[in-house]
């Protein structure tokens, strides 16, 4: 098993401090494996992720529900759409009732494009933990956000 601290030849005033900087550490780490796994289809994470929403949700829903349900809360979210948008991978409209709104929708070529990215290689990382222990993790990390 490795060990962090050794990963990056550093020690910690405690234990506390390590678990912090070893989640950011583990985040980047699946951050470069996802990303290394979406560039053949030119899209971020975070692209990604929001295909993944529209997808789940079906109808068209507004950016704001995007938004707020991003694993990767992000300031540009509204350019990585429109990047998304630029591809023919989801539609926009805007609210006849209030323009402010404004509604996006998966289309076919980004349900095709969802069809490809064969994400199931990033799972079998967590294959190293069985599901209690996932579940234990789940817990610690909910009870420190």
């Amino acid at each position: 098993m490795a060990d962090f601290s050794k990963d990056i030849n550093s020690k910690f005033p405690n234990e506390r401090i390590k678990a912090l900087l070893n989640i950011k550490f583990t985040a980047n780490y699946f951050d470069n494996i996802g990303n290394a796994l979406l560039k053949p289809f030119n899209i971020s994470e975070q692209q990604y992720n929001i295909l993944r929403i529209l997808r789940g949700a079906k109808d068209a829903i507004t950016v704001k529900t995007v938004k707020d349900r991003m694993i990767q809360k992000s300031p540009n979210s509204t350019r990585l759409m429109d990047k998304l948008c630029d591809k023919n991978l989801i539609d926009r409209v805007r609210c006849e009732n209030d323009r402010r709104v404004v509604y996006v929708k998966i289309t076919k070529k980004g349900l095709e494009l969802l069809d490809e990215i064969k994400i199931d290689e990033m799972h079998s990382f967590m294959d190293k933990i069985s599901e209690d222990e996932a579940k234990q993790l789940n817990n610690l990390l909910d009870k420190l956000r």
